[in-house]
């Protein structure tokens, strides 16, 4: 089985950082594109920044300039920067990864951790 861990949310004023961290364990044969999400109260689950393994990101208007994605191959792990956090920033993070065992491949989501940006 593949598990997804994500770490690093929390309470923060507006204005301030956090870094989100989501690493991949498991019988893993390879790691393809690894996202991050987003879901705040009564809203659909919003795809917020991709990274390719070739360490190509792309991200969503709504954080382009804020949040910056990157990746370590050699741990299967996937870090958000994310800076200048605004009240609408609250949600629920998750991290979701294509990942390749022996004979399948999957999508595979964390838990989740909960961002608050609130003064």
């Amino acid at each position: 089985q593949v598990q997804l861990v994500e770490s690093g949310g929390g309470l923060v004023q507006p204005g301030g950082s956090l870094r989100l961290s989501c690493a991949a364990s498991g019988r893993i044969v390879r790691v393809g594109d690894m996202s991050w999400y987003r879901q705040a109260p009564g809203q659909h689950r919003e795809l917020i920044a991709n990274i390719n393994p070739t360490v190509r990101a792309t991200s969503d208007n709504s954080v382009r300039g804020r949040f910056s994605i990157s990746r370590d191959n050699a741990k299967n792990e996937v870090n958000l920067d994310m800076k200048s956090l605004q009240p609408e920033d609250t949600a629920m993070y998750y991290c979701g990864a294509v990942v390749s065992l022996s004979s399948t491949t999957s999508m595979y989501w964390g838990q989740g951790t909960q961002v608050t940006v609130s003064s």
